[in-house]
């Protein structure tokens, strides 16, 4: 069976080239669709649907940065231990707090606005770490750790989502 980056023609790499990724996509999807096997029999039908369904969940994967790390650390024999290990760096939990903190304070959309920026910064910084321990050094512990990080992260911007839609749930007139 191939992985998800054979499936799509890709390279195993943290960078990817996105377009290339939608459209090798597209075109899986056209050849594969359950649509065009509506007249089939039951298990070209079935076999059409599982390859869908596998082709959507590597697709998925590969357009997350997080999930993209956290398949390359697997295809490289690297246990994630994500689930049992939730240990960070003082500093990086001590960074963590004061991000919640400025997120508990924010009064307006404005004030979220300004910490999602702050996020947005603060991942792609981390996703370049991730590519150069990964596509660069081989370095797949390092990597480990800095998807850790990104991680949390990418939780803390959807803790900032959920404040947006409180915000402006609580705003007049809503």
């Amino acid at each position: 069976m191939k992985n998800h980056f054979e499936l799509f023609g890709l390279a195993p790499a943290y960078a990817l080239d996105l377009e290339h990724l939608d459209s090798a996509y597209r075109d899986i999807q056209s050849r594969i669709h359950p649509d065009r096997y509506a007249s089939a029999g039951d298990a070209e039908r079935r076999a059409s649907m599982e390859l869908t369904t596998r082709v959507n969940e590597a697709y998925r994967a590969l357009r997350s940065p997080v999930q993209r790390a956290q398949y390359l650390l697997a295809l490289n024999g690297v246990d994630t231990g994500f689930e049992t290990n939730t240990a960070m760096p003082r500093d990086f939990l001590v960074e963590q707090m004061e991000l919640r903190e400025k997120l508990e304070e924010a009064k307006n959309g404005s004030d979220l606005d300004f910490i999602s920026r702050d996020l947005a910064v603060a991942r792609r910084e981390i996703e370049n770490q991730i590519q150069e321990e990964i596509d660069g050094r081989h370095d797949f512990a390092a990597a480990r750790d800095l998807v850790r990080k990104l991680m949390f992260l990418e939780r803390f911007g959807e803790d900032i989502d959920a404040a947006h839609e409180r915000i402006e749930m609580q705003a007049p007139g809503s």
